[in-house]
């Protein structure tokens, strides 16, 4: 069965009004009585009418799309920002597209050109790089909200993000404040993001404070992936010499690694090595609750940084940039040690 699309001068005439009155109706204008509003609409649906979004689009130079550009999908946090995003936005009548660089820069450029292609009126970031591939956005004023991640100079984009630095510092004191550690290692994501920076110095400051010395080899940065925490902890653990009795994990994934790590090795967690994380797992912790993490509130940030696109997008007058940073939430579970 074929169905063939009708446009507004079919309804137009089966209605006997003009294709003016038809495009209102449609759009539900007050001007439009309510029996021919009706009248239309019933038409309309009976005819298998679909409008032109893109049509519609170069009339009104919007589109209602958002682009979320995000690192890596595959991981809970970021799959519940895009959650969080993808709900405000629809309620709102804006579609979101979404886009997973992988942590490459290259992919990351790719997807800002296609998006800019799509002419979509706004983009949500969590940038792999240095910002360096947002320069045509930033031509273009187009609006964009920094996700989890900012830039030494941000060019007045506003940015929601968690407070890596103080989580990183709480979870490194709890080591050594409770469970009396001071070898402790750190095994962070790549050293040009923010995130990875501030809890590396959110680490630094917790061992500074306790007057504990820095051993640079247990200080690593690379990548927010599983191989790489598995790779690094089996570095460090078949040290001949003195080796960290735990280790703050940059995230979850990171965390997964060195658990797989030290069960090759035979090496119990928290027994012989504690283990503490950002950022949970939901499902993990609520069939074996196990890790201690800093739990940010991805949901929220999703949700708020649309808000603050969207204000944007509709030309609310907002003048200086807008610097969020959410608390994370200190859940203390086995892995450093606890018994809850």
């Amino acid at each position: 069965m074929v169905i063939s699309l009708s446009t507004i001068y079919d309804i137009a005439k089966r209605a006997g009004v003009s294709p003016a009155t038809v495009s209102r109706a449609l759009n539900n204008q007050n001007i439009v009585k309510e029996e021919t509003r009706k009248k239309i609409h019933k038409i309309a649906e009976e005819m298998n009418y679909s409008p032109n979004f893109l049509a519609r689009s170069l009339v009104k130079k919007q589109t209602n799309t958002l682009a979320l550009i995000i690192s890596d999908i595959t991981n809970p946090f970021f799959t519940t920002v895009a959650r969080g995003v993808e709900d405000y936005a629809s309620q709102r009548g804006f579609n979101t597209i979404f886009c997973n660089t992988d942590e490459n820069v290259e992919k990351e450029k790719l997807y800002v050109n296609l998006m800019l292609q799509r002419r979509v009126d706004g983009i949500i970031i969590a940038s792999c790089g240095s910002g360096n591939n947002l320069g045509d956005i930033k031509n273009r004023n187009l609006p964009l909200v920094l996700v989890d991640r900012t830039f030494s100079v941000n060019n007045g984009w506003d940015s929601v993000v968690g407070d890596s630095e103080e989580g990183a510092y709480l979870l490194t004191k709890h080591l050594i404040e409770v469970h009396h550690h001071k070898k402790i290692a750190v095994i962070s994501g790549p050293p040009v993001l923010s995130t990875s920076q501030d809890r590396v110095r959110g680490y630094l400051r917790a061992l500074r404070e306790y007057h504990i010395q820095e051993n640079s080899e247990w200080i690593i940065s690379g990548e927010f992936k599983e191989n790489f925490g598995y790779q690094m902890a089996s570095k460090f653990l078949q040290y001949s010499g003195v080796k960290p009795t735990a280790v703050f994990a940059g995230n979850n994934f990171i965390a997964i690694g060195i658990i797989r790590a030290a069960r090759e090795m035979g090496i119990e967690i928290p027994g012989d090595l504690a283990l503490v994380t950002f950022d949970d797992l939901e499902m993990a912790s609520y069939t074996c609750p196990f890790l201690t993490v800093a739990k940010q509130p991805a949901y929220t940030m999703g949700s708020m940084a649309t808000e603050f696109l969207l204000q944007r997008i509709s030309g609310e007058k907002i003048r200086e940039k807008r610097i969020v940073v959410l608390q994370p939430e200190i859940i203390i579970r086995k892995s450093c040690g606890c018994i809850p």
